[in-house]
Formats: structure tokens, C-alpha cells, sequence
């Protein structure tokens, strides 16, 4: 019998957990909701500059850099492909042609092996979309 009004009193605890507080008004709550959407962040270039260090195995940026196992990147934005002086590029990079604006950028990183077939640049490539953007950001911001 003295165990009775211990199990009650663990069992009236243990209903009261775990209940939330009432509904708020669901037409109200749930229409700003609806109207919230979720905030974007906007890429930079600074976000960019921190997606470049995934480059910088193969890649320099710096004006007047060194080439490593890929160009230098300095001014890459607005360049005609395939031009960075002392870098010997791929037979694939030489015949694409065009210009690296922000549309072929864009492209190529996304994918770089399936964009270029015959590319030499191993790298499975940029796959989100706002880390592209950030990146070419940075990549034209060191155009300039």
C-alpha cells in the first residue's frame, strides 16, 4: 500500500511532460509563416576568397603569380580562355575558345571534366550554386 501513492505521484508527473503550450491562433501564426520566407544569404566575395582556398592546390591568384599546376588566376574574368602567357594548356582548353565571363565561369566549375571533356583539371567541381557565385565574385574582384 505504500507504493500506491509513490506510483501515482510518478505517474502524474510523468503526464505532465512533454505537453506544449496551447495553439496559438493558426490563421495568424500560420500565415506569417507561409509569408516568411526563408533568409538567403547573399554570396561576396569574401565568401568566395574562403571557397578559393579549395584552389589554391593548383591555382595562384595574386597579379603577376607564379603558375602552379594550373594558371594563374589574376584577371581569369573577362580573359580570353586558354591565353594566361607560360601556361601550357590542355588541346581540349585551347580549341573551347571564348571568353571566361561570368556564364562560362559559371559552366566550368560547375563541372569542369563533364563542361571540357579532355580538361587536365581533376577537380569534381563547385557543385552549389551560391558558392559558384561567391567564387566568381572573388575571381572578378582579382580581375581588377
Amino acid at each position: 500500500m505504500r507504493t500506491l501513492p509513490v506510483l501515482l505521484a510518478g505517474a502524474l508527473a510523468l503526464a505532465g511532460c512533454g505537453k506544449s503550450e496551447p495553439a496559438a491562433d493558426s490563421a495568424t501564426t500560420g500565415e506569417a509563416a507561409a509569408e516568411a520566407p526563408a533568409a538567403a544569404i547573399e554570396p561576396t566575395a569574401a565568401m568566395g576568397e574562403q571557397i578559393f582556398k579549395r584552389c589554391t592546390a593548383c591555382h595562384t591568384i595574386d597579379a603577376g603569380g607564379r603558375n602552379g599546376i594550373g594558371p594563374n588566376l589574376h584577371g581569369v574574368v573577362g580573359r580570353a580562355v586558354a591565353s594566361h602567357e607560360g601556361f601550357s594548356y590542355s588541346g581540349a582548353m585551347k580549341a573551347k575558345g571564348g571568353i571566361w565571363d561570368e556564364a562560362a565561369l559559371d559552366t566550368y566549375l560547375e563541372a569542369p571534366m563533364k563542361a571540357l571533356p579532355g580538361t587536365r583539371m581533376a577537380f569534381a567541381g563547385v557543385i552549389d550554386a551560391a558558392d559558384r557565385k561567391a567564387l566568381i565574385l572573388y575571381l572578378k574582384e582579382q580581375s581588377k
